[in-house]
């Protein structure tokens, strides 16, 4: 249980406005041990995964108020004084790509000389691979951090996993789950992410966006119900929809690692923070988020077992037609090493439109992140 001086979490109320919300779908993983539940939901996940890479989980073993408590620790140590977060804050890391503990905001200029609004604090899954020190609102409250990193893992990832090797018709359904072992080395984390309110002139300068279209790296991210609307994903029609704050559910992504290992099959979702709607416009935004990603030795070439990309003739990916054969770690390296660089010229359209240095969105040579305006 928390220690006696966290106290309960409520979520302020969700937006009255008639937004343009994304058609979702909902699996109900109290499906996965009935006879045939994990074919029935394989049937209902194969469309949103090749062309959204966003769903809905609900029923899936961990408790509103376990939820609640993480939420309550993020609000607890967003509440710290700045110099308290800061010893937890190391630039060196995250230039060369290790992003766990604290980021605060303003370190990357978004556009027009308007700074991000976002702090972050990673919580590396307790592997044993990543020691490090947390703060006392956090080392006082570790069982029950590490309890509920492990269950996002058992309770979500694993079944999902599961999916994509049925799917995929892997002849076995563990094979993806062995390559995502949480006491095996990885970079999977825990996230607490706080986003500050903007003043409506500053929001105009960034097209009205906390942060650009972008995808995940990983394998997918578990999004815990948010209910400031901000979230915002690209359908397959090309248009941006409001994703709604659904009770009792995870919204899962699927990401970048997980495109690699299939070929392009597995969609990684585009999606992007946009500033909430009036009626909440004035609230900090505090999110709850869990990040899976295959074990570090893991090469992300496409699976070659699996005879539905066989059949497709989804053989490469980005990385193998460059003649690339990365592994997670070096994945997870180079990209998150492009991600937190100080990018200090980016400029915004009068149509929200964000424009690059090539050199901001270099990954390796010949590979760049897209930015879907």
């Amino acid at each position: 249980m928390p220690g006696k001086y966290i106290e309960k979490y409520d979520q302020v109320p969700v937006t009255k406005e008639d937004l343009d919300w994304a058609e979702l779908i909902t699996l109900d993983l109290s499906q996965y041990e009935q006879p045939r539940g994990k074919e029935d939901l394989v049937k209902q996940l194969d469309h949103a995964v090749r062309n959204v890479g966003f769903f809905y989980v609900k029923n899936f073993n961990i408790s509103q108020e376990e939820i609640d408590n993480q939420f309550a620790l993020g609000r607890e140590f967003y509440a710290l004084p700045l110099e308290e977060k800061l010893k937890f804050h190391s630039a060196s890391d995250l230039e060369r790509g290790e992003y766990n503990s604290y980021r605060p905001a303003g370190q990357r200029i978004l556009g027009n000389g308007v700074k991000d609004n976002v702090q972050v604090y990673n919580l590396p899954k307790f592997d044993g691979h990543h020691e490090r020190p947390q703060p006392s609102v956090l080392t006082e409250n570790i069982k029950e951090i590490e309890n509920f990193s492990r269950k996002c893992h058992t309770e979500v990832v694993e079944k999902l996993l599961r999916l994509f090797a049925i799917l995929l018709e892997l002849p076995d359904e563990d094979q993806l789950v062995r390559d995502h072992q949480y006491d095996v080395k990885g970079e999977d984390h825990l996230r607490y992410m706080h986003y500050a309110a903007r003043s409506a002139e500053d929001n105009k300068k960034v097209g009205e966006l906390y942060t650009p279209g972008h995808t995940d790296l990983g394998t997918v991210t578990l999004l815990f119900r948010q209910p400031v609307a901000a979230l915002q994903i690209l359908n397959s029609e090309g248009n941006w929809k409001w994703v709604r704050p659904q009770d009792g559910t995870i919204t899962i992504n699927t990401c970048d690692a997980l495109t690699a290992l299939t070929g392009g099959l597995i969609k990684s979702s585009i999606h992007r923070v946009h500033a909430p709607p009036a009626d909440q416009a004035h609230i900090d935004r505090l999110g709850v988020l869990y990040f899976a990603r295959p074990n570090n030795h893991i090469v992300l070439d496409p699976i070659q077992n699996s005879p539905l990309l066989q059949r497709l003739g989804l053989t490469t990916n980005v990385f193998t037609e460059l003649g690339q054969h990365l592994t997670t770690e070096q994945w997870v390296k180079v990209r998150q090493t492009q991600q937190q660089r100080r990018n200090k010229d980016v400029k915004i359209s009068s149509e929200g439109k964000y424009i690059y240095k090539p050199k901001d969105l270099e990954i390796i040579p010949g590979l760049q992140a897209a930015v879907y305006n």
